[in-house]
């Protein structure tokens, strides 16, 4: 005897079955073990200690990196804060968790190998400080509008119709909140 999974019906009543398929259709629910055991197979080779320790080392270069640039800026004191006394703050914490990555950071067995998808941040970083670049020359609408566009199509796998939608509707959201509701001095084109 065969049984089917339960499927709810819909407040009106009408089955959670999509029209022209059946029950049998449906793939089978897994366990939480099941999918433990699925995920285990599918991620990625683990990166090993060399990677950990490159990975690290980066962090702790741009933590060191963003350390200079925020005292050049200068930090003042907390009463009066001049403009480089929160990156330096953040900068810290990024040098001591660089340094504690790399110093215990050997061991960790669940970092990935770097794969083409670890591509995808770099890109992400790329495209935003071009975004910042592009903003004084000619408004932060175009860039912005561009950003949205490769984040969501080309790093989120979004269909090009909710793509270009969203990439319009956060446009117009950030315009009509910064410049028509706040007044903000962003550099923009209209």
């Amino acid at each position: 005897m065969e049984t089917t999974p339960a499927v709810s019906a819909g407040r009106d009543g009408s089955s959670a079955v999509p029209s022209g398929g059946d029950a049998n259709d449906l793939p089978e629910a897994l366990t939480p073990e099941q999918l433990a055991a699925q995920w285990e197979a599918e991620k990625p080779p683990a990166a090993g200690a060399l990677a950990n320790a490159g990975s690290s080392l980066v962090v702790l270069a741009v933590g060191i990196g963003a350390l200079v640039l925020s005292v050049s800026m200068g930090l003042g004191t907390p009463a009066t804060p001049q403009p480089g006394l929160w990156p330096f703050m953040i900068s810290c914490v990024m040098v001591a968790l660089g340094l504690f990555q790399l110093i215990l950071g050997r061991r960790n067995r669940d970092a990935e190998k770097f794969t083409r998808m670890s591509l995808a941040p770099v890109t992400g970083l790329v495209t935003l400080a071009a975004m910042v670049a592009l903003m004084p020359l000619i408004g932060f609408e175009i860039p912005a509008l561009i950003l949205c566009v490769i984040w969501m199509r080309f790093l989120g796998g979004e269909t090009w119709r909710s793509t270009v939608l969203v990439s319009v509707l956060v446009v117009a959201a950030f315009y009509g909140i910064f410049i028509l509701a706040l007044g903000t001095s962003i550099p923009h084109l209209f």
